[in-house]
This record gives C-alpha cells, structure tokens and sequence, in this order.
C-alpha cells in the first residue's frame, strides 16, 4: 500500500481548487444541526491538515489523524505557520487508538474511500465510534459507485502547472476499485524536473454496505446528504455526506470505551 509521499508533496497543488472553507462551514452547519457542538473533533484522514485548520478556526479542538507521514509533514507545517493548538498522530485509521473521546468524528475528501477493503472500511467507522462520545456526531463523506463508473473510470487526467506535471492515469477494476497511478514530474531549485511515482486504490461502497458498517458499529443513521448540502442524494450524485449518531438502544461497546480527557 502506498504512504502517499510522494503525492503528499503535491496534493495541495492538485486540489487546490477546493474551497476549504466553505467546506468547513458546511460540515460545521451539519454538525449543529444534528445536535453536535464545538468540542474535540477527530479529523479522520486529515492529509495536509487544511480542513483541520479550517475546523479549528470555527471552534473546535482538533485532533488529526493519518497514516502518511508525508500529509503530516505538511500539516504540521500549516501548523508552525498558523499557530494553532492541533494535535496531530500518525496512525493507521483501521488501528486507531486516542487519548479519550471525542466528541465529533469527522472525515472528509473520500479519506474513507481508500480504505479499499471493506473490512478495513468496518474496522474503521467502528474505531470513530468507540472513541465517540454519547452525545457526539459522525460526519463523512464517500464517493459514489455512480462517481467511479461514470467519472473516475479508466480515464486520465493530466495536470500542468508551473512547478508540477502529473499524470492520473485510473483503471477501474471489478467492485468499484479504482485504482491509480500518478506520473509526478516536479521542478527541483534549478528548474530541472524531478520524475516521481505513486500509486494507491480508491472504492466506492454501497448504501447498504455503509449501513451495515455503522449498524455493526452501534451508530444510527441519522441522514444522507447530496455533496455539501441538505439536499436527498440523486441517482447521479458523485459524492454523499452520512451523518450517525450513536444507538443508545444498541450499546456494542459503551462500557469500556475511555473517557474524554482532562488534557489533550
């Protein structure tokens, strides 16, 4: 499996036509409206820590989890840089392990899509809820099977910018798998460009398989959004926000799990 270092070095570059900000607005409107508040929220496949920062503008005390040292590498330089209080770990989602619980799980930018077995997707969204607190809220959004048949694919992309050409070449494989190779040309001090590889898997899930994860997790389903809205989900949406709470009628592991803690 990839670490993701070398598209950690260019990952702000590719997406930098994301507006993190009124991604972070939205999710925080989410939040509230299903009963969250501004406490410790885990950002769940954090990467380069933008939506973390984001987060943490609006209220909360984030806790940043991913298992690539590289996107930890830039996040803790956003960090040096903004001077904010985030606690970042680099841990494997399907292993994670925190100080106490939090009170918002929240992952974002189809983190959970490259989970790309869907034991390890279970193992994950059950790990969020362990560390859930009672009250708290799971946010997150996945990619559609309509978005890897119909958009992802087998196609390529190509991107050209002053300092990075990449090429993103996916082949879709049987169960929704993409999978995909990045052709990373990068421009080293004296202009010369540095030619470097990446590779790593993306699947798309179904409803029922969602649900069942968090089923077998204790969490209830408490909605399903259309991309960055309150909107119901259309046959053609490529990206879908699932929203889950708690079961208090099926207490699965309640009375082991950790406390919040006195300091993170």
């Amino acid at each position: 499996m990839s670490n993701y270092m070398d598209f950690a070095a260019v990952y702000d570059l590719l997406t930098r036509e994301i507006d993190y900000e009124a991604r972070g607005r939205y999710f925080d409107q989410v939040i509230l409206h299903h009963g969250g508040f501004h406490g410790i929220l885990l950002d769940l496949g954090c990467g380069t820590g933008s939506l973390s920062e984001v987060m943490t503008g609006l209220g909360y005390d984030v806790i940043g989890v991913d298992n690539s040292p590289g996107m930890l590498t830039a996040a803790l330089d956003k960090r040096l840089e903004s001077g904010s209080d985030i606690t970042y770990l680099c841990q494997d989602m399907t292993e994670l392990d925190l100080f106490g619980t939090v009170d918002v799980v929240l992952s974002a930018l189809d983190s959970l899509n490259h989970l790309t077995r869907y034991e390890d997707f279970c193992a994950a969204i059950k790990k969020a809820a362990f560390f859930l607190h009672p009250d708290g809220v799971v946010v997150f959004d996945l990619n559609t099977p309509y978005k890897h048949r119909q958009v992802l694919g087998n196609n390529t992309f190509v991107y050209d910018m002053d300092s990075v050409y990449c090429v993103w070449q996916n082949t879709l494989k049987e169960g929704d798998l993409v999978e995909m190779s990045l052709d990373l040309f990068i421009a080293d001090e004296d202009g010369r460009y540095d030619r470097r590889e990446d590779g790593f898997g993306e699947r798309a899930y179904s409803h029922e398989q969602v649900c069942s994860a968090l089923y077998n997790a204790g969490l209830r389903l408490e909605a399903v959004y259309d991309e960055d809205s309150f909107d119901p989900p259309r046959p053609d949406s490529q990206r879908l926000i699932y929203v889950a709470r708690l079961d208090p009628d099926r207490d699965v592991f309640r009375q082991s799990a950790p406390k919040h803690p006195e300091m993170l």
